[in-house]
């Protein structure tokens, strides 16, 4: 099991991803606890790009409930269609929200929080969870996040919740 994570600090995001992707792969394969696994996926985007909130919120009862993550406190229940964790739920795609601020029906748990993305992990058809990011600048994710972030969320192994 690897107890760190290396990757070149200052390279370009497309190069973070090539770098931390196949290490993440290799953290999470040996485990097959999903909390423990979800845990260490949002240290290590944490730690490589340095982005506010991190983490994962997971379909339970008809609502998001709030799983492991690195960052803030965060808001502990997203209804569907609610928010942008919530649209991207329902919606089952990726969202990037370049400025909050600017998204109707935003729930802002951190008023830190100035873009952000969602990726839904969809697994048989259903969306069973979101990996959700907040950045503290405008603009900050891209298409090239998306991409990084769909591939890791491929990763996970998640049969139901």
């Amino acid at each position: 099991m690897a107890e760190s994570i290396s990757f070149t600090a200052g390279s370009s995001r497309e190069q973070l991803y090539a770098e931390i992707t196949p290490q993440i792969e290799a953290l999470i394969s040996d485990e097959a606890d999903l909390i423990a696994n979800l845990a260490n996926i949002s240290a290590v985007l944490r730690e490589a790009f340095g982005f506010l909130w991190v983490g994962f919120y997971l379909v339970r009862d008809d609502e998001l409930v709030l799983g492991p993550f690195q960052g803030p406190v965060a808001c502990t229940r997203i209804a569907k269609g609610k928010g942008v964790c919530g649209h991207a739920w329902s919606t089952a795609t990726t969202v990037i929200v370049p400025d909050v601020d600017a998204f109707p029906g935003h729930i802002a748990c951190s008023s830190a929080s100035r873009s952000e993305i969602v990726v839904p992990i969809i697994r048989r058809g259903e969306v069973v969870g979101v990996l959700d990011v907040d950045s503290d600048k405008l603009n900050d994710l891209t298409a090239i996040d998306a991409a990084g972030l769909e591939k890791i969320v491929g990763l996970i192994e998640i049969d139901s919740i």
